[in-house]
C-alpha cells in the first residue's frame, strides 16, 4: 500500500478553541497563504447549538448535534454516549492520540478527570491512547503544540487531535474586537507553520478547525453570526480544493472517518476529499 492509503493514512485535527470565522479569515496569513497557492481550502461553517465548548466538541468529534447527544451545557460532566472518531478509529485497530483540554479527556476517557491518573495517559484500551491533557485554561499554545508534537513522533497516531485554548482564554479576558484576541490568532498561526510542514511532508492529512466564536460581550453560546461562524482549513494530499463546498460541522467526524477508511454512519461530505476517495454505501459502511 502506498502511504496515502486510507488504510495507513494519518490525520491531524486541530481544534483551535473559540475561534470565530473572520478573525481566523482575517488573522491567519500562513495559512492563508497555503490557499491563495493552491495548497488548502478554507471553508466557512456554522457551528451547532448552543454554541457553547463541551457541546461543540462532543458534535465535531462524534457528528451528532448537542440537542440529540445530551451535552447541551459546559456543566455536563459525563462520558459521552455517543461513538467518537477516537471508538471509530480504535476499533478499527487504528491508533489515536490527543493534546487537548480535560474535557476531552472526560468525554472519551474517563470522567471525572484525575490530574494525577489522566494527564499523561498511555493506554491502549482507552478510546484517547495516548493522551497530554491540561487542566489551565490559560496553558500557553505553544507549551500545547509541542506536546501536539512530541505525541505524534513517540507514537506516530494514526488519529491525533490538537486543541489550544489560547483564543477562548483571550476572548474571554478582552472580547471580540480587541487587539490580544486577533494577536492570539496571528500566534497560533505562527505556531502552526513551525508544525504544519513538517506534517505534510509526513503524508498527514491535516484540518485545522474551531469549535465556536466569540462575541463583543467575551461570551458565546447563541446565534450571533461571530458566535456561530467557524473555519475550516483542509490540507494534505487526500483533499480536493472545489472552491464553493459547503461543509457542515457534524460532517467532520465523517471525513476523519472517510480519510483513515474507516467504515461509519456518520453525516459524510465526499466533496471535500479527492474523487479517488471510496464511495460509502446506504449503511454508511464502506
Amino acid at each position: 500500500m502506498t502511504s496515502d492509503s486510507p488504510a495507513t493514512r494519518k490525520v491531524i485535527l486541530v481544534i483551535i478553541d473559540g475561534l470565530g470565522w473572520q478573525t481566523a479569515h482575517d488573522g491567519l496569513g500562513y495559512l492563508q497563504g497555503l490557499c491563495e497557492a493552491g495548497r488548502a481550502s478554507l471553508y466557512r461553517m456554522e457551528c451547532g447549538l448552543p454554541s457553547l465548548s463541551r457541546p461543540m466538541y462532543e458534535c465535531i468529534l462524534t457528528g451528532v448535534l448537542p440537542v440529540d447527544s445530551g451535552i447541551v451545557n459546559n456543566d455536563i460532566q459525563r462520558l459521552s454516549n455517543q461513538q467518537s472518531i477516537f471508538h471509530l478509529a480504535r476499533a478499527a485497530g487504528r491508533s489515536t492520540a490527543a493534546a487537548a483540554y480535560h474535557w476531552i479527556s472526560e468525554l472519551y476517557n474517563r470522567c471525572p478527570y484525575l490530574p494525577v491518573r489522566d494527564r499523561y495517559t498511555d493506554d491502549l484500551s482507552l478510546p484517547i491512547q495516548h493522551g497530554i491533557f491540561y487542566h489551565g485554561e490559560d496553558y500557553p499554545d505553544d507549551h500545547l503544540l509541542l506536546d501536539a508534537e512530541t505525541l505524534r513522533r513517540r507514537h506516530e497516531p494514526d488519529f491525533l487531535l490538537v486543541h489550544p485554548m489560547g483564543a477562548d482564554s483571550a476572548g474571554h479576558a478582552y472580547g471580540l474586537d480587541s487587539p490580544q484576541y486577533r494577536n492570539t490568532a496571528r500566534r497560533i498561526d505562527a505556531l502552526l507553520a513551525e508544525y504544519l510542514p513538517g506534517w505534510l511532508d509526513a503524508g498527514c492529512q491535516v484540518l485545522v478547525t474551531s469549535d465556536h466564536g466569540m462575541n463583543r460581550d467575551r461570551n458565546h453560546g447563541g446565534l450571533l453570526p461571530e458566535e456561530r461562524q467557524v473555519p475550516l482549513f483542509t490540507l494534505g494530499s487526500a483533499f480536493a480544493h472545489p472552491g464553493n463546498a459547503h461543509v457542515r460541522q457534524v460532517e467532520i467526524c465523517g471525513i476523519v472517518a472517510d480519510l483513515l477508511g474507516i467504515g461509519h454512519a456518520k453525516p459524510r461530505n465526499p466533496t471535500v476529499l479527492q474523487a479517488t476517495e471510496p464511495e460509502a454505501g446506504a449503511d454508511g459502511i464502506n
